[in-house]
Order: structure tokens, then C-alpha cells, then sequence
């Protein structure tokens, strides 16, 4: 018997149903609506327009975060933005899964091969290091599954695209809000203790590089150097060795607000007063924004997570429904030292007292509820944070 094209066609689809094999629907066929990295507002209203694009797509997203100890952001922000963008996309809730290895490489191998066995198409991944970020990216390509990564570039992977913020960038900030520091709280002979994130982070490389830069540019240098960590109990202890060995240091240079929290508390256990010693910071946490209005803090470098967040998923999306992204999107290469990476690249704020209003709080990335409890209402009401 002959069995005309359209048969075979319909015997093919029903053999790989059969199989569990999902038929693929035609890039061509679904209606991506324009995006740019401009698309992306605090309301995430743009995700609502990416619903025909998830219906075209196959597969659950697994996200991959790191820890819980190195910054606040990935509880505090990550993933319930991610959620939440996901969510308003039209992706259900059964084709999502946040997962949080707690700071154990071998917990986030495991989370990604599960999310690969139980249907992953996709992996947006914030690795806990290059080495276990390219052996997960290695696990995905061999089951065919794409990754994205997440806020931290993986060296020497194979991820499909890379979603950031400018990380020399957040560490020029960094540095020039110190520098600023230095000039407005009026500190005389600047003796600065230099601290970094972790030596297997690529990002904390980056951020080095920004405020390296800075600081020699301004003829400023540190009277020593911390070894580096994300580690907040290992980087106060670095910092208290670092003072006693060189007791009239009176800066700290810190890549993030988590380092610098321990030390202000134990610069105000010293009896150190506010607007004397001047502390950077980065993430525009909740404990950050109170020291800088209390004054222990200079600034903090505010990223907003909810663009990373809607970035991130909008390439998931696209990835799921065989569909590639423009260059208004995807902006710009980074080079993992085996490949340039596409990648999208937004941009972070440095935020002093008198803008976390119209920034932090405006976007709803922190309440004014959160921040100004009781030992903090009359700093709020002096910098008009309500």
C-alpha cells in the first residue's frame, strides 16, 4: 500500500510522541516580539509579551545558583526575580526549577544533572567556580542541553550566552566611590586596606581591575592587600590581622557589602565613629544601605538584579524555541579564554545616602520599610528615605 507524504509525516510525529521525543516547532513560525536591553523595566511588563514565544518552546529551565553566605542578592533578589519573570512569561510553574548548591561545588554538579535528567533544555547557571561551571557546561552539551551564564562568567566553558553587569565597570565604581569618600568625610593621608572577592571568582578578577585601576590613577597605595574571599566570618578575620598589623590604616577598599558588614561591626566595637573610616561595598543590601546612612559605609554599588533577571530569562525563552536573540539584546563578547561568548552586558550605579531613595527604593529592589527599622528612622527621615 502507498502511504502518501502527509501520513508519513503524521506517523513520524506519532512515533517520536511515542518515544517521548517533543517535535519541534519552526523558529520561523513563532512570533518573537523586538527586545533590547532596554526592554527590561521594574515592572517587568515586557515578559508578558514572551508568552507566544514560551508556548513554542520545549523543556523545563533549571537555574543554578551559588550560595547563600557570599551575598544576600541570591535569596534577597536572584531567585525570586527569576521566578517571577519566568512566571509573568507564561512559563508554568512545573517547568521551573531554582535550585541553590549552598556553597558546595559537588551540590551543584548534582543539581544540574538532575535538572538535565528530569527535562532541562536549558541551564541559567551562576557557578560557584570556573572549574565546576565547565564541568557542568560539559555535562549539558553531552545531553544537548544549552547554558546560559549567570552573573559569572565560566573561563574555559562552552556556555551559549553570558548575562552580566560591566565588571570592570562595578569595580571603577567601586574605587571612585572611595576616592569621592576619601574627599567628603575629609580624610587626611589615606592609608587604605585593599580587600577582594575570591581568587576562583572571575567576576572579583574584574571588579580588582576596576578599582586597581582607579586607585593608581590616583596615586593612592593601599598599605597592604587582603588575600581575597566572599567568605564574610574569613574576611573579617583577614581585616583584623590586616589592622593590627598596620593599626593607623583608616579606609577599607570592599568588593562587596557582605565583606564589609563584619569589619564595620568590629571597627565600631573598636570605637571607630561614623563618617571617619571611610568602607566601600557592592549589591545594595539591605545591612549596606544601613551602614552608609549610619555612616560607616561610603556607597554600594547597586545592580539591578531585575534586569539580570528578566535578561536571563528572555535568553532562556529564546533558547527553549530554537530562537536566536538580536544585538540590541544580546550587546556585546567576552572572552572565557577559550571562545568570545555572546553576551549582555547591563549597567550598575554607584549609590551614596541621598540617592538610595530614588534608586534602591524607587525600583522596589528594597522597601523603606526594610531599611528603616528603628535604629534607623532618623537616618531615613535625614536622607528623605520613606
Amino acid at each position: 500500500m502507498q502511504i502518501g507524504k502527509k501520513a508519513l509525516i503524521g506517523v513520524a510525529a506519532s512515533s517520536a510522541l511515542a518515544v517521548g521525543v517533543m517535535p519541534l516547532v519552526s523558529s520561523a513560525a513563532v512570533k518573537a516580539p523586538p527586545v533590547s536591553v532596554n526592554s527590561f523595566t521594574s515592572n517587568f511588563s515586557f515578559m508578558n509579551q514572551l508568552k507566544s514565544v514560551t508556548a513554542a518552546g520545549h523543556g523545563k529551565v533549571g537555574v543554578l545558583l551559588p550560595d547563600t553566605v557570599t551575598s544576600a542578592r541570591y535569596v534577597q533578589f536572584d531567585a525570586p526575580l527569576l521566578t517571577k519573570a519566568f512566571k509573568l512569561a507564561g512559563l508554568a510553574a512545573g517547568n521551573l526549577v531554582v535550585s541553590n548548591a549552598q556553597g558546595v561545588d559537588a551540590t551543584e554538579l548534582s543539581q544540574a544533572q538532575a535538572d538535565v535528567t528530569g527535562g532541562a533544555s536549558v541551564l541559567i547557571m551562576d557557578p560557584l567556580d570556573s572549574g565546576i561551571g565547565a564541568q557542568i557546561e560539559s555535562y549539558a552539551a553531552a545531553h544537548k542541553v544549552k547554558v546560559i551564564d549567570y552573573d559569572r562568567l565560566t573561563l574555559d566553558g562552552t556556555a551559549s550566552y553570558y548575562v552580566s553587569f560591566n565588571n570592570v565597570a562595578v569595580g571603577t565604581a567601586i574605587g571612585n566611590g572611595l576616592v569621592s569618600c576619601l574627599a567628603s568625610w575629609k580624610v587626611k593621608s589615606p592609608k587604605i586596606i585593599e580587600g577582594y572577592g575570591s581568587t576562583t571568582d572571575n567576576n572579583a578578577t574584574l571588579f580588582g581591575q576596576g578599582y586597581d585601576a582607579v586607585l593608581k590613577a590616583h596615586k593612592l597605595v593601599p598599605v597592604t592587600k587582603l588575600a581575597g574571599t566572599w567568605d564574610p566570618t574569613v574576611a573579617q578575620t583577614e581585616f583584623e590581622g590586616a589592622f593590627t598589623a598596620h593599626p593607623t590604616a583608616n579606609a577599607l577598599l570592599s568588593p562587596n557589602d557582605a565583606n564589609a558588614a563584619g569589619v564595620i561591626t568590629y571597627l565600631q566595637g573598636k570605637g571607630v565613629k561614623p563618617y571617619t573610616f571611610p568602607t566601600t561595598g557592592q549589591d545594595a543590601s539591605t545591612v549596606g544601605l544601613q551602614n552608609i546612612i549610619s555612616g560607616y559605609q561610603c556607597g554600594t554599588v547597586y545592580k539591578p538584579v531585575f534586569l539580570e533577571a528578566q535578561a536571563a530569562a528572555t535568553l532562556a525563552l529564546f533558547l527553549r524555541a530554537g530562537l536566536t536573540p538580536g544585538s540590541a539584546l544580546v550587546n556585546g563578547k567576552t572572552n572565557n579564554h577559550k571562545a568570545n561568548v555572546a553576551s549582555v552586558l547591563l549597567n550598575a550605579e554607584w549609590v551614596t545616602p541621598s540617592t538610595i531613595e530614588k534608586t534602591v527604593v524607587a525600583d522596589g529592589a528594597v522597601t523603606a520599610a526594610t531599611i528603616c527599622t528603628s535604629s534607623f528612622k532618623a537616618d531615613c527621615t535625614k536622607y528623605g528615605i520613606k
